[in-house]
């Protein structure tokens, strides 16, 4: 396996006036299951294609294992990469996808063998081996397709938005195979995803994105307990955190002009006397294990989420009292964290 760097790196498409990747600095572990997440559109997907040597680098250093990959061809990087839409030939077989980079490698029939073998049994691919990707469900295409990346044994596993096109329970379920696969092989790989749960449960670190600059790399705890600014704060965490100006909340908050409060924070009490805020509700969702009320803020009709842990349903337009638990998250009129 291989570590993994890139060192104040930048892309800039010719006639376009501001960067897709910015100034990037972000360094891999050897053996890390580092995600990438952010909105559509924010440059996460060209940072694998970069690394891959898909897209070219405008400025800056990439680095593999120490070495300096910016003029490498993609086929000389030792890196491996799963599509979103999985990418297979279909008029091969299963054994002939997995078969395909390891001919193009011109690796003895032995090793190729060997390779697959081991594969096959390693994501129960073994009954499959002579069917054609249209015979298979798209939790098998999705295992194959992550099958020709490993039997290539490659230094650096980049795996983008792969498992989009399955439905929620199957995703539940590759995701928790893939988490699998990288403990067991000790592999290091670059997961891009949209979808903040599975950046939340499948990363060992997250690096957030935001308009082609790095917001905050970081554990998933560190991200959802100390979020850098108001970006990933709102980002990460469902039902979003809720922002409100500092001057709605009594209190000793310094240099805050952003407060931030999660819906778990919010406690619904029975008088306005016992409240640090109130709000009417506009919707309910229950969701068996927990109650999302959807209200919003009198006097300046602000957003305001709340979750609580109890059936709780009354009518909407009901004025609805919240104590907060804890202590709000604190932001500077610019976004970020107070120190």
């Amino acid at each position: 396996m291989a570590d993994v760097v890139f060192d104040k790196v930048c892309k800039l498409y010719p006639g376009a006036t501001a960067p897709v990747i910015d100034e990037l600095d972000l360094a891999v572990a050897d053996g890390e299951l580092l995600v990438i997440v952010g909105p559509s559109g924010c440059g996460k997907s060209t940072v694998l294609r970069m690394l891959a040597g898909l897209e070219t680098i405008s400025s800056g250093e990439l680095r593999i294992q120490g070495r300096r990959v910016n003029e490498l061809e993609p086929k000389a990087r030792d890196v491996a990469m799963v599509f979103q839409d999985y990418a297979l030939y279909p008029h091969m077989s299963v054994r002939e996808n997995l078969a395909f980079p390891l001919k193009m490698r011109h690796l003895p029939a032995a090793e190729q063998a060997r390779r697959i073998t081991r594969v096959a049994e390693m994501l129960q691919l073994g009954e499959l081996l002579e069917r054609k990707p249209a015979q298979l469900s798209g939790g098998q295409r999705q295992r194959v397709a992550m099958g020709r990346a490993l039997v290539r044994e490659a230094s650096v596993f980049l795996l983008d938005e792969p498992l989009s096109n399955l439905d929620a329970k199957l995703r539940v379920q590759v995701r928790a195979e893939i988490a699998e696969l990288q403990r067991r092989l000790g592999a290091t790989m670059l997961y891009v995803t949209l979808d903040q749960t599975e950046a939340m449960t499948l990363g060992h670190r997250v690096a957030v994105f935001h308009q082609g600059r790095l917001q905050q790399l970081a554990t998933p705890q560190e991200l959802y307990e100390r979020p850098a600014n108001t970006f990933v704060a709102s980002f990460i965490g469902q039902p979003p955190m809720n922002l409100l100006p500092a001057r709605r909340l009594p209190g000793p908050w310094k240099e805050a002009a952003i407060l931030g409060l999660r819906p778990e924070q919010l406690e619904v009490v029975s008088c306005e006397r016992l409240a640090a805020l109130s709000a009417t509700l506009t919707a309910v969702e229950y969701l068996g294990h927990e109650t999302l009320l959807y209200t919003r803020l009198d006097e300046e009709n602000i957003p305001l989420i709340a979750r609580l842990p109890t059936r709780f349903m009354p009518p909407i337009g009901t004025t609805l009292h919240f104590a907060i638990r804890g202590q709000p998250y604190c932001f500077t009129s610019e976004g970020r964290a107070c120190p």
